[in-house]
């Protein structure tokens, strides 16, 4: 693709986000047709946001993401600050898509990370974080039927990004706690809880959070300190309608939640 079908391609994508509309797909002469050109697309999306960017999500991380997304892999996608949504404050729900959250680790990084030739190893990535999180996603598409466009169009609509919450910084014990076998329970409105484990995560989020390093150095974008990275559902999606309450426990990591508005 050429920078002006990259740009259009973007400023389609964007202004379809912001008047709340879906699309089948991209048309077809601005439409990527490879990975490297959705990334291309959505550097372009980045360039629209007014504050510095907030940090990174993968998705499709669990066979469930990978279903729900009709992919058979991760992909990562950009958490635009303006889409942060702190604890306590209503969520949007506006022409939500999806209508799912997910149940998330997200690490804080205290050092950056940046491209090189050899890939980045999990100790050396997870000497680099900070500090750990109890996270919601609230993830959307642009698209009519997200899980027939392709990868390619995935990455470029940012990779399902949307809403986010973070919780509060884990106890610095989580060091110990093995992220794998680790429960977390996923609620709405106080009802029967929902179970998931870190390893739904990539196997472990550790790996997740790796896999972007690695994903992001091999398109020359440096993983910057103080950004955060939420890694994927550990549990199946679940449903939510506005006005729901949301809790996401990660017992002794603490806990998040949010509440849906109109």
């Amino acid at each position: 693709m050429t920078e002006p079908q990259l740009q259009a391609a973007a400023d389609f994508l964007w202004n379809h986000w912001s008047n709340g509309r879906r699309l089948a797909s991209l048309p077809e002469n601005i439409r990527p047709s490879s990975r490297a050109e959705g990334y291309a697309i959505q550097a372009l999306l980045d360039r629209r946001s007014a504050r510095p960017l907030y940090g990174w999500k993968i998705a499709a991380t669990s066979q469930a993401g990978q279903s729900h997304l009709g992919v058979d892999g991760p992909l990562a996608g950009r958490l635009l600050a303006e889409r942060v949504i702190e604890p306590g404050t209503p969520v949007p729900f506006g022409a939500n898509h999806m209508k799912v959250i997910e149940a998330e680790f997200a690490f804080r990084l205290g050092r950056d990370l940046p491209p090189r030739a050899t890939p980045y190893q999990v100790d050396e990535v997870m000497a680099a974080v900070a500090t750990l999180h109890p996270a919601i996603e609230i993830p959307d598409s642009r698209f009519d039927d997200f899980a027939k466009v392709g990868v390619a169009q995935l990455i470029a609509d940012n990779a399902c990004a949307h809403y986010f919450t973070l919780g509060p910084a884990s106890p610095e014990s989580w060091r110990t706690v093995d992220l794998v076998t680790h429960v977390v329970m996923g609620s709405i409105n106080g009802g029967a809880p929902r179970e998931g484990r870190g390893a739904n995560v990539l196997g472990d989020p550790r790996v997740a959070l790796t896999w972007l390093a690695n994903e992001l150095s091999g398109l020359g974008v440096t993983l910057r300190r103080n950004e955060v990275v939420t890694t994927g559902t550990c549990l199946v999606p679940m449903a939510v309608k506005a006005h729901d309450h949301v809790r996401a426990d990660f017992g002794r990591l603490g806990f998040v939640e949010l509440r849906f508005a109109d």
